[in-house]
């Protein structure tokens, strides 16, 4: 990760390297805050966040779920955003890593009387699956981490919490050799991945779990306004592994992924075991409108 100048903290800019917190912070012990993430691209207009709105939403809804009273409002979150990059004078596409979090104050479970912080951090980061991935696409292996059931925790909130299967997802299946994992549900269907939304390509038509017990996605939103678009229809349907791997062609998709090709489940190849054709028309479509290039969709930026 490189280093930005300025962090955000609590409705002041720090200094990158002076932004800490006491190592007795609440939520570092007990899991409990809430977090986004969200993408700026240089376009040809400038910087531009992609989608503002709705994610500084999801975050305000992912502390109201877990109890977090955050004191700023969703105006004074959105203008955070746009005040640290603008302060921070990025070059290339930037991430943004906003955060409700329970600071130093107390301990024990009960966290009511904690202090409620939030801070928000930026930087430069290119694609999370790497650009190879992008045009090759990745190898995906299915986890043996279960996705949470929703009676066993706030699966729609994007809650640090939430991250530990996705993360032990992760380390699984990077040390088997693969470039990312996939999880099933308690019922042994696909959820999604550690951080992404999953699509198959079934005879021509998009195929998307049904978000039961996953985060609602922002990105998989748009890619299905998309395929809309392009004429391509969408099933919300559950998916088993064996679907899976017959699949015409598969990709993830998430504000870290955007839309990643997956070539390889299993050591099952899928399709042709490159990007497929409706998976590249989606990108490219994908890509146009984050930098700018779909005047249908111009409402989703918000220009630095």
């Amino acid at each position: 990760m490189d280093a930005a100048e300025f962090i955000w903290m609590d409705g002041k800019l720090i200094k990158w390297e002076d932004a800490k917190v006491h190592v007795l912070t609440h939520s570092l012990h007990y899991a409990n805050a809430v977090f986004e993430g969200t993408r700026a691209y240089q376009t040809d207009k400038g910087l531009a966040i992609f989608r503002l709105r709705d994610h500084t939403k999801r975050l305000l809804k992912s502390a109201k779920m877990t109890v977090l009273n955050c004191k700023y409002t969703l105006e004074e979150l959105e203008n955070a955003q746009i005040e640290l990059l603008r302060a921070n004078k990025f070059k290339g596409n930037v991430y943004l890593r906003p955060l409700i979090y329970l600071g130093y104050g107390i301990m024990g479970l009960a966290h009511t009387k904690a202090p409620v912080n939030t801070a928000i951090a930026a930087w430069e980061w290119g694609a999370y699956l790497g650009e190879e991935g992008l045009k090759k696409g990745i190898r995906v292996k299915i986890s043996s981490f279960a996705k949470y059931a929703p009676n066993s925790q706030m699966t729609k909130a994007k809650s640090s919490s939430n991250y530990l299967t996705s993360q032990m997802a992760n380390y699984e299946a990077k040390d088997a050799g693969y470039d990312e994992a996939l999880l099933l549900d308690e019922e042994g269907f696909v959820a999604e991945g550690p951080g992404e939304c999953f699509f198959i390509v079934e005879n021509g038509e998009l195929v998307t779990p049904p978000s039961d017990n996953a985060l609602l996605s922002i990105t998989q939103d748009t890619v299905i306004k998309l395929a809309c678009d392009l004429g391509i229809k969408v099933r919300r349907e559950r998916l088993t592994r064996d679907q899976v791997y017959t699949a015409d062609e598969a990709f993830f998709t998430g504000t870290a992924a955007e839309v990643t090709p997956i070539s390889n489940i299993d050591n099952r190849i899928i399709g042709s075991g490159e990007r497929g054709e409706v998976t590249k028309r989606l990108q490219d479509a994908y890509f146009d409108v984050v930098y700018g290039k779909n005047e249908k969709y111009a409402s989703f930026l918000t220009y630095i």
